[in-house]
């Protein structure tokens, strides 16, 4: 029978059995698949420009946008979660989070490059116990600074890693006897970014895309989770033909911050970097309509196959890009297009209508949430929360309606004896509305932004009385926070002294 997701959550509550499976599904359990892209600006997305003012959603000029018909129409019948964060907005401390719903401080990769805890159970691993087929393609970036390195040793629970590779922003690749590789090198006979004449077969997102498609194939007849792990639109800012050339006829204009300073300018994350080219945004757009019309191919896939209704698909990003936003381009500090991402759920099986949901739901989230979808129990406890019910439309109490962020740090930067990496450490704690940030710097300042009387990000309401109350309350969420995951940031800097000095 069809049921709804939200009386599929409740029976989840209640522990009862899973609901029906529809006529002619092939498993009695619901299949997983995942895309996530890497350093994806939302406003690219054709389902969040939607619920944007248009002077939001078309930031780099009137008429400057990608469609991405596919991801909408998801969306228009699924969840589209609104106020999704990554935990550490960089790639390898997030995916950590991400996978094992610990906070990257915990996982042993607090900034890029580093090994993951082997002793740390993911997702995969739990639904790997459930009797599910896993398999994993795509950018992994746990296992240390190899690159592009295949198939990992250390596969944390993904059963097929054939066409997992370590790190690297590839933009062609190729099968051969002897497993994938790169597709493009150097004079030198080194793997090379270059496009090198990639087509709809060889560019790393097509390439990636049918990788997945012959997994799910292959592994039909049992449940499965799939994760596709695409490394664009991150740069370099290249694509294959014809999206090279798709978006050339627009003529990019800066965001309106990116010589606004407002109230900036005191504290590491806060300063400008970088300049801003209109080429480089044809680009970008180019790689996102090219992930889209993939996603449009995944689809199709289901659906031929019988596998659409039964099957929960899950798009995000592992953090944003600011795309010239506040004078910076990339990641790695907590302006909303650099720390929020996608995060669109949809299966026909379990959600009957759309719902736009402002949760405050974090990559530390996603393990408890996924496992509390499938009624799956995990054996090693998460310090995320299961927050399915909230995203299916159940009221979040204000109390619980916040995530924590931080900034990455190279390992042991906090602990007896470390000093800071000064430029840019910052913790925060985030709700849909407010973003309370402290960095542990001497002579830097704590920032209160308010998205909704600024969503530009420009004003600082610290020091404004009228916030005293939001301010009390999140400062004693990242007191509880720093204390319950042992983070050093707080506990061992300057910010512990703020935040108490605020609880009085």
């Amino acid at each position: 029978m069809r049921t709804s997701f939200i009386s599929y959550t409740l029976a989840l509550a209640s522990a009862c059995p899973a609901p029906a499976i529809a006529k002619g599904l092939r498993n009695d359990k619901t299949n997983v698949l995942i895309i996530m892209t890497d350093e994806h600006n939302l406003r690219t997305l054709g389902c969040y420009r939607d619920l944007m003012s248009k002077d939001q959603a078309e930031i780099w000029g009137p008429g400057n946008v990608v469609e991405t018909p596919h991801l909408d129409a998801l969306a228009a019948k699924g969840v589209i979660a609104l106020s999704a964060y990554a935990a550490s907005p960089i790639s390898a401390p997030t995916r950590s989070c991400f996978q094992t719903g610990l906070f990257s401080h915990n996982t042993g990769v607090p900034t890029n490059d580093q090994v993951m805890k082997r002793d740390l159970e993911t997702f995969a691993e739990a639904l790997g116990n459930e009797g599910y087929s896993t398999g994993y393609i795509g950018k992994w970036h746990l296992d240390g600074d190899g690159r592009p390195q295949w198939a990992p040793k250390d596969k944390f629970g993904w059963q097929d890693n054939r066409y997992m590779f370590n790190r690297g922003h590839w933009k062609k690749l190729e099968k051969t006897t002897d497993g994938a590789r790169v597709g493009a090198v150097s004079p030198k006979g080194i793997p090379s970014y270059e496009v090198d004449g990639a087509d709809e077969k060889s560019f790393t997102t097509d390439f990636l895309c049918d990788r997945a498609i012959e997994f799910m194939q292959a592994n039909k007849k049992k449940p499965f989770c799939c994760m596709v792990s695409i490394p664009d639109p991150h740069g370099p800012n290249t694509v294959r033909k014809p999206y090279d050339t798709m978006y050339q006829h627009l003529n990019f204009k800066e965001p309106y911050t990116y010589n606004e300073r407002g109230d900036h300018g005191q504290n590491g994350w806060e300063k400008t970097e970088g300049s801003f080219n209109s080429r480089q945004m044809q680009l970008y757009f180019g790689m996102v309509k090219c992930i889209d019309d993939n996603l449009g191919k995944l689809v199709h896939f289901l659906k031929e196959e019988g596998l659409y209704e039964n099957t929960l698909i899950i798009f995000t990003s592992d953090h944003g890009d600011l795309c010239g936003e506040h004078h910076r381009h990339n990641k790695s500090v907590p302006y909303e297009m650099s720390a929020r991402v996608p995060f669109v759920m949809h299966c026909p099986q379990l959600i009957d209508k759309k719902i736009v949901d402002k949760t405050a739901f974090s990559s530390v989230d996603f393990k408890p949430t996924l496992l509390g979808l499938l009624n799956v129990k995990a054996k090693k406890p998460s310090e995320g929360s299961d927050k399915s019910a909230y995203l299916l439309g159940k009221k979040i109490p204000e109390k619980k309606n916040v995530v924590f962020m931080r900034s990455a740090t190279r390992p042991g930067a906090f602990e007896a004896g470390g000093d800071t990496i000064r430029r840019m450490s910052w913790v925060a704690a985030v709700t849909p509305r407010y973003k309370l940030i402290h960095t542990p710097n001497e002579g830097e300042i704590p920032w209160l932004i308010d998205l909704e009387k600024d969503p530009n990000e420009l004003r600082n309401f610290y020091n404004d009385p009228a916030y005293a109350r939001i301010i009390r309350r999140l400062s004693a969420d990242l007191l509880e926070y720093g204390r319950s995951t042992d983070d050093k940031m707080i506990v061992r800097t300057k910010i512990k002294e703020e935040l108490a000095a605020k609880m009085k």
